[in-house]
């Protein structure tokens, strides 16, 4: 049985604000990462590095589902290292003009072999700075 990372902020902006930086490429890359090949449609791919240009992580996508301004739901891998894939679930719940953003990374132990760089405790520290820092602070200002 594997357990998802949860992490979950509240967000001083409305949910189709939230929703927009989450799923506009031109955004995404203010507060998130440089994906040039982002889709907003279910079965789509995308592909994506780590920001800095080393190109180390060749990160790869697939939607899997989308709820417009409240749900979306796709794979998360790393097609250099492992076949293997695990599910990021971001979910946004309006709350009185602000945005309950909860995000679930599913499967994650799939990665336990690839090494210190893709521990649990990384990605955990990972999308806490991602949703509690970048994502807040960019649809905040």
């Amino acid at each position: 049985m594997s357990t998802p990372i949860t992490v979950q902020y509240k967000i001083n902006a409305p949910a189709e604000k939230v929703w927009k930086a989450l799923t506009d490429k031109n955004e995404m890359k203010s507060w998130y990462f440089d994906i040039q090949d982002f889709v907003l449609e279910s079965g789509a791919e995308f592909n994506f590095y780590e920001p800095g240009g080393a190109n180390k992580y060749h990160h790869h996508g697939e939607v899997l589902e989308i709820i417009p301004d409240q749900k979306l739901k796709h794979t998360w891998s790393y097609p250099d290292f492992s076949e293997l894939k695990t599910i990021v679930t971001w979910e946004l719940q309006p709350e009185d003009g602000q945005t309950l953003v909860k995000l679930t990374h599913d499967d994650i132990e799939n990665f336990k072999d690839l090494g210190d760089g893709f521990s649990r405790e990384n990605f955990k520290e990972g999308w806490k700075t991602i949703l509690g820092q970048s994502l807040k602070e960019y649809v905040e200002k």
